[in-house]
């Protein structure tokens, strides 16, 4: 039950209100009763599945938040078409929907409104494979502990400060663009040993997890892959010309793989793979050759570095520490919707507006990040014809068929995206 749930009702009653006054109390046809029928049975199927998902929520269902969230929409629906519907009493529907808005938040927080949390995290959150099993539990099948494999010192402490500090918005966003990437980047980890936190650590410093990020240098995708290193792991255009540097998947299991070489060729030392993912993989064999096989932290290893990778390794291992250990840091991770659906488009659109359209229902953000992370072939602004079938979640179908097929919020997501600056200059006569 979230915040925004309960934040519902007042506009509502508003509009409730206002369309009531329309309406005067007569005798009502038998059209109108079997109108008036249907909206309370609707109200009454919407009132069962809330319900329902409560349930769920207290079973740690990962679908429950969900589910909760589209019997509100339901009721909203019933609500408002009876307002609209001669004989219908609006009255009666508010009183359900208040008194289940109530007696949601009473089950799930009986402690009162002070312990409703920001976010559902609380509620049946779905959080990272470790978070709640204890330190340094793992999502490789070896189940290797991660603080075995890395050393938590000083300068991982300084990260994870950071990480909670400036730059909780990024770790934040990060968090939240990888779950919708986790199904395709996680299991190449997971076969190759790697723990899950090292994948999601990278994906933080790197890109934020945004699917199409490109550095300045050239480098490419959620893993950032150089060109030539790309290239040797499988990554480059394909037949259709698409880079396969921004495929989630692909980046991951080429990333792995990178991994393991390096540190097949390091004594197996993850921050040294690190260091050679960041600052080149030639100067990070030959200082380990040249150190006698020392490790990262090691003085005489540790200098030959550029700042930049002094500063990318720690970093890594922190939001990777955060990752596992959120509730220790009191980092609550915002609850995501990802249960994957297929959206075939009923007519021409660009990701913007469907952005538009879909509004931020649920999200801080709203869904074109989501879209474009889904769906890395497709340009924000390139129009896409009737039928082409977009990766999505189930949330953001039930929205688009709800709001970007038709009614004012298309319309308005179409004029604003066909929109033209230049049409409000006026020309000298």
């Amino acid at each position: 039950m979230t915040q925004h749930s309960a934040g519902r009702i007042g506009p509502a009653i508003a509009l409730v209100a206002a369309l009531t006054m329309a309406f005067g109390a007569s005798a009502l046809s038998r059209r109108d009763q079997q109108a008036v029928d249907a909206i309370n049975a609707r109200m009454a199927a919407a009132e069962s599945a809330y319900r329902e998902a409560l349930v769920d929520i207290g079973n740690a269902d990962p679908d429950g938040q969900e589910a909760a969230d589209a019997a509100l929409e339901d009721m909203e629906d019933a609500v408002l078409a009876c307002a609209a519907q001669r004989g219908c009493e609006t009255t009666t529907l508010l009183a359900t929907y208040k008194r289940l808005l109530k007696s949601g938040a009473d089950e799930l927080f009986p402690g009162g409104a002070d312990e409703v949390p920001a976010s559902a995290h609380a509620a049946g959150a779905a959080v990272p494979a470790g978070a709640n099993a204890g330190e340094g539990s793992l999502y490789d099948p070896a189940q290797h502990r991660f603080a075995e494999m890395v050393e938590f010192n000083p300068a991982v402490q300084a990260g994870i400060r950071r990480w909670l500090t400036d730059m909780r918005p990024q770790l934040l966003d990060s968090y939240v663009n990888y779950q919708h990437l986790r199904a395709d980047m996680a299991p190449h980890f997971e076969r190759a040993g790697l723990p899950e936190a090292l994948l999601f650590g990278i994906i933080a410093k790197e890109s934020n997890g945004k699917v199409h990020a490109r550095s300045r240098a050239g480098a490419a995708g959620p893993m950032q892959f150089m060109h030539a290193t790309g290239k040797r792991f499988g990554l480059g255009l394909d037949a259709t010309g698409f880079d396969t540097r921004y495929d989630p998947g692909a980046a991951a299991e080429a990333s792995a793989a990178y991994l393991l070489e390096r540190m097949a060729e390091l004594g197996g030392s993850i921050e040294l793979a690190l260091a050679g993912y960041n600052g080149g993989e030639g100067r990070a064999r030959r200082v380990y050759q040249s150190s006698g096989g020392r490790g990262f932290w090691h003085a005489d290893v540790y200098r030959q570095f550029p700042a930049e990778t002094r500063d990318y390794v720690p970093m890594v291992i922190a939001a990777a520490w955060l990752y596992l250990h959120p509730k220790e840091y009191g980092l609550d991770f915002d609850r995501v919707y990802t249960r994957p659906a297929q959206l075939a488009l009923r007519k021409p659109a660009t990701i913007y507006e469907l952005t538009i359209c879909l509004g931020n229902a649920g999200t801080r953000d709203g869904y074109m990040r989501t879209l474009r992370n889904l769906n890395p072939r497709y340009e924000a602004d390139s129009w896409l014809p009737t039928g082409t079938r977009l990766n999505a979640t189930t949330r953001i179908a039930r929205l688009y068929d709800r709001y970007c097929v038709q009614g004012p919020r298309a319309a308005l997501a179409q004029r604003l995206v066909q929109s033209d600056a230049e049409a409000a200059i006026v020309q000298a006569k």
